[in-house]
């Protein structure tokens, strides 16, 4: 079984995310030098950090060692201590009806196309 990263699936997650690699090394808890030498394949991480590399990128563990060739994350964590309003959304949803989640992803969704038409209300 491969669990060795590949760098340069590193690199595009983190450019996907729009960080430069001091900004991912600090969403890491790691040293710059450290988080570099990842990048450039100097140091393989364990298979516990590769997981919290691809928790904290919003990509998956076979990604980034090339399982598979799909990025987007199967399964997303959030902490109430860390993110309180989302995580009491996310959780309304869950225990709410069918009706209330269609109603949630419909205005998702018009929250979406406004953003993407440029016609959002600006964030107070």
């Amino acid at each position: 079984m491969n669990t060795a990263l590949i760098p340069e699936r590193l690199v595009l997650s983190r450019k996907l995310l729009g960080l430069n690699k001091a900004e991912a090394a600090r969403l890491l808890n790691l040293s710059k030098m450290g988080y570099g030498r990842y990048e450039s394949g100097e140091r393989c991480p364990s298979v516990q950090t590769i997981e919290y590399i691809a928790q904290k990128f919003g990509t998956t563990t076979g990604y980034l060692t090339g399982k598979t060739d799909t990025p987007d994350a199967q399964v997303l964590t959030i902490k109430r201590e860390t993110e309180p309003d989302l995580f009491e959304l996310a959780n309304a949803f869950r225990m709410g009806d069918s009706s209330f989640q269609k109603r949630i992803l419909k205005y998702y969704q018009e929250l979406q196309a406004l953003l993407q038409s440029g016609s959002a209300p600006k964030e107070q």
